[in-house]
């Protein structure tokens, strides 16, 4: 794939169409009035059938999952497919990967925030549910999330964990009868003070040393005695998706809460698969953030006129804009290949994933700062659109694994 089919454009014109009807005219509100995105959200779902596609695959992959369960030894055929709940490509019809793609990248144009809000409650809330959980599980909690009609969140993150999510984790589960006592706080958790349904991972103390504890993950809902979501932080961007901390205090959750309903299996592979579709969707991200910062500082290049011509003339502002280009188009490549990709039934690894959000998350930061630049004093204002996109793609670097953790992970697999 080289460049987007009339098709996508089609969807591309029409999400852009969505966004500047319904998400521009908003913008100060959502980035500056703590108004939460999940009606805007909601408006999108709705506007393109999202909702009603959703229903309909789930719906087909509990069917199978179901069939699969009747007989003493499921074929392949009759395997659900798609692991970790990722939206499968059935047809070019509905634009296959590239309709999944296109509205991240033009949100990301206007309010990334809105894509990470909306990624975390049906990308990896509803994702790992789909992965981990039994059909009663899945149907209990999963529809409403891969459908938005309620927010979820995803908790794994802790205080003095950070990037070293697994090894310093202290949150607990302690079994007490038929149920699980749950204890132990999250920090920087997306959709966090609005959720309706958490995925809280934690250990399994069973008296043994922290390294050596099961991880296990239960769905938690909003209002259970002792659990607790704050009101949302304040951060540098991304305003317009909240975040927040969560608190378990002695939270009773019974076993139809754990996961999967077993202690038995490992958590760090479905992690591993998590992380890899988050860090895959922050191509799409970058390139949206890219995009309109080169069309913001191209326009303003004409007509920002200094020493007598328009700064567009001078050399400095000219390679400024060129290294833009350059990386909006590798951005788009990799978004490309993430579309090829999925389209040939194949995921991306964890490698390979690490490398496309370590490249195309640098590339966003330095493609916006430069933006800044280009427009100098007006562009360090928050009534222009750089400031809020200089300011938003920073987190690119650090959620989902900060740049260093990329780094690791691609020298580890080089020399294994």
């Amino acid at each position: 794939m080289y460049e987007w089919s009339d098709e996508h454009r089609m969807i591309r014109d029409a999400v852009r169409d969505f966004v500047e009807k319904e998400v521009r005219p908003r913008r100060e509100e959502l980035e500056f009035g703590d108004t939460p995105p999940y009606d805007v959200i909601r408006k999108l779902y709705a506007t393109f059938g999202m909702r009603d596609m959703a229903r309909e695959s789930f719906a087909r992959r509990i069917a199978a999952e179901k069939e699969a369960e009747a007989k003493p030894e499921p074929t392949q055929e009759t395997q659900p497919k798609g692991a970790g709940g990722r939206p499968q490509v059935e047809s070019t019809r509905q634009g296959g990967a590239g309709f999944m793609l296109l509205p991240i990248i033009e949100l990301c144009r206007c309010s990334p925030g809105l894509v990470t809000a909306m990624g975390v409650s049906t990308g990896l809330a509803a994702a790992t549910i789909m992965s981990r959980g039994t059909v009663a599980q899945k149907e209990r909690w999963a529809l409403d999330l891969l459908t938005f009609d309620k927010v979820g969140a995803w908790a794994i993150t802790e205080p003095d964990s950070g990037s070293d999510a697994f090894g310093r984790m202290q949150a607990t589960a302690r079994r007490d009868g038929d149920e699980y006592v749950l204890n132990g706080s999250k920090t920087f958790i997306t959709n966090g003070p609005y959720a309706d349904t958490t995925v809280f991972i934690c250990k399994l103390d069973e008296g043994n040393p922290p390294a050596e504890r099961k991880i296990l993950s239960f769905v938690l809902d909003r209002g259970m005695a002792g659990f607790e979501q704050t009101k949302p932080m304040r951060k540098m961007g991304m305003h317009s998706s909240p975040t927040g901390m969560l608190f378990c205090s002695d939270v009773r959750a019974g076993k139809d809460r754990l996961l999967g309903e077993t202690e038995d299996r490992p958590y760090r592979e479905g992690a591993k698969e998590a992380f890899s579709i988050e860090r895959t969707g922050v191509a799409a991200m970058s390139l949206g953030i890219i995009e309109r910062c080169l069309e913001l500082s191209i326009d303003y290049a004409k007509e920002c006129v200094r020493f007598g011509k328009p700064i567009g003339e001078h050399q400095l502002v000219q390679e400024k804009l060129a290294r833009m280009e350059m990386h909006r188009l590798n951005v788009e490549n990799l978004v490309f290949r993430t579309i090829e990709k999925a389209e040939a039934g194949a995921g991306m690894n964890l490698t390979e994933a690490s490398a496309m959000k370590l490249y195309s998350a640098r590339a966003a930061m330095e493609v916006a700062l430069e933006a800044v630049q280009v427009f100098g004093g007006n562009g360090y204002m928050a009534e222009y659109e750089v400031e809020q996109l200089a300011r938003d793609a920073k987190v690119l670097q650090i959620y989902a694994g900060t740049d260093e953790i990329q780094i690791s992970q691609i020298a580890r697999s080089l020399l294994a």
